[in-house]
């Protein structure tokens, strides 16, 4: 696992801190603006207090002013600025865990308040230069600056070898992984009006509280109070890192207008080709993405598998559903073999499935897909929207949990989708050639002389030419297809695996476009 965050990850998480600053029209107010109440005795009620009152008032952003030495910071001037081992939070305490902290400038602006909890009492945690290390002694000023976000460690991958495994840093994101892995896909506290063509709107995660832990415990509560000129929350972590690192999320949102385009458990990746898209891209490597596919499960049991596409125009997709299980942002392919790529490890990066705990009651699963040049940019956002708009003065909770992991957290009895293959078809410039393979617990189970075939469906086009056999290579079965799509611009494919008693696969669900 990467002990720091990358140029391109510092690059993308920072876009959105800085559209952040636009979107909100942030002024530059004094530290802690309507923070009454941040210090002193706490409980579980405080944040959510804190925001209540937030929200009844106009919107003021934190402050954003700096000194000339670190108004301009470029990458690399930021990058030597680094956070003492020595001073961690924690560092003296024999815990299993402890926190460093991020410096403002280049992309990170905002001052952000974070607060340590020890016996029930909140108390500022105090910055000063001397925290940090400079590459350039000239970028050291000894003012009280205060910080960007943090950064939590714990022996997550060697016993007594402190490593970073979760990141607060820009905007609302946030980013974690699992024992050996490295750092993928992001997570935000909240969405609004992603894909709208008027523009999204980026809320601010403005302070953190800290629970000191007791010595033994394995888990840590990290408690973040958003703001943004539309909604006001509270969110209390509780985090626990591991073979599988599992965030419990208790969300409460008090919105000061009305938010018709809410996103709810956002997740933010980068997808830039694969098998099944890349046509438009011109590269060495066999794939390259954090995430491969949109996986859900429905409130009516519907297991579905949407591969994820780079398309030429941005594409919005929205899965109907009522009292969703869950979803995620998924990375399947696990062998080196499928990426190729020495520097980056995609077959490391953490797949991250959300679980709604309680009933979400109707809305979508939506999926945004943006067109991106390169691998720099995060162009692929998932999320919950409620059907009914989120309305101003109100009070609203949404409680789930995070995996962030190697795959889905639930078994399951069907054939998964191993990997979607798309390519031209010899001698008919107008037909697309599909190749899925299954694989997984049927083909161990059925008698081996079952007989398999494919249902499938599109919304427009023809489909022809269907084929289902066996596929040793994997233990388990290959379907092909030709797609003739016509005049069509956006066309829908589903299909799923089934035998004489019926399906036996999740459904693939697939977006044409040219």
């Amino acid at each position: 696992m990467s002990s720091s965050v990358q140029r391109r990850d510092l690059i993308r998480i920072g876009a959105g801190a800085t559209l952040a600053t636009l979107a909100g029209g942030v002024a530059r107010q004094a530290r802690a603006e309507g923070l009454e109440g941040a210090t002193g005795m706490f409980d579980d009620m405080t944040v959510r207090q804190i925001a209540r009152r937030l929200a009844s008032a106009p919107y003021h952003g934190p402050d954003q002013t700096l000194p000339k030495a670190l108004d301009n910071l470029n990458f690399d001037q930021f990058r030597s600025i680094a956070y003492r081992e020595d001073r961690t939070l924690w560092h003296d305490d024999s815990l299993a865990f402890d926190v460093a902290f991020f410096p403002r400038g280049f992309l990170y602006r905002p001052r952000i308040d974070i607060f340590e909890i020890k016996d029930g009492k909140s108390e500022p945690v105090p910055y000063s230069a001397d925290l940090f290390t400079y590459g350039d002694p000239s970028l050291k000023v000894d003012e009280n600056l205060g910080f960007a976000g943090l950064r939590l460690r714990t022996p997550i991958n060697t016993p007594g070898v402190m490593e970073e495994f979760c990141v607060f840093l820009g905007a609302s994101y946030f980013r974690a992984v699992a024992k050996g892995q490295s750092y993928g896909l992001s997570a935000r506290g909240f969405a609004d009006g992603t894909g709208d063509p008027k523009g999204e709107e980026f809320a601010l995660f403005r302070a953190f509280w800290l629970e000191k832990p007791q010595p033994g415990v394995k888990a840590v509560v990290v408690h973040a109070l958003l703001d943004s000129p539309s909604v006001a929350g509270a969110f209390r972590f509780t985090i626990r890192p591991g073979d599988t690192t599992v965030f419990d999320v208790q969300s409460t949102l008090y919105p000061r207008t009305k938010i018709d385009q809410s996103g709810i458990a956002p997740l933010t990746g980068m997808f830039y080709f694969d098998a099944n898209d890349r046509t438009h891209v011109d590269d060495w490597r066999p794939a390259a993405h954090d995430s491969e596919a949109l996986q859900m499960w429905t409130g009516a049991g519907q297991e579905l598998f949407r591969p994820l596409r780079n398309p030429l125009d941005l594409q919005f997709s929205a899965f109907s559903d009522d009292s969703p299980r869950g979803f995620g942002l998924m990375q399947r392919r696990r062998n080196f073999h499928d990426f190729e790529d020495l520097a980056l490890n995609y077959e490391k990066r953490p797949s991250l499935w959300i679980e709604p705990i309680g009933d979400w009651g109707q809305g979508w699963v939506d999926l945004v897909e943006i067109p991106t040049p390169n691998e720099v940019n995060d162009n692929i956002v998932s999320f919950w929207r409620p059907r009914t708009p989120l309305e101003a003065g109100k009070e609203y909770s949404f409680t789930y949990r995070m995996y962030w992991g190697w795959d889905a957290p639930f078994p399951t009895p069907l054939a998964r989708i191993g990997a979607t293959r798309v390519g031209a078809v010899v001698d008919d410039k107008t037909a697309r050639f599909f190749s899925i393979d299954f694989m997984g617990v049927p083909f161990e189970r059925l008698p081996k002389d079952t007989k398999f075939h494919l249902e499938p469906q599109s919304s427009a086009g023809k489909i022809r030419n269907v084929v289902v056999e066996p596929n040793p290579n994997i233990n388990g079965w290959r379907t092909t297809f030709e797609f003739v799509p016509g005049d069509e611009k956006v066309v829908e494919l589903r299909c799923v695996l089934a035998a004489d008693s019926g399906p036996v696969s999740e459904e693939w669900v697939y977006r044409w476009t040219p």
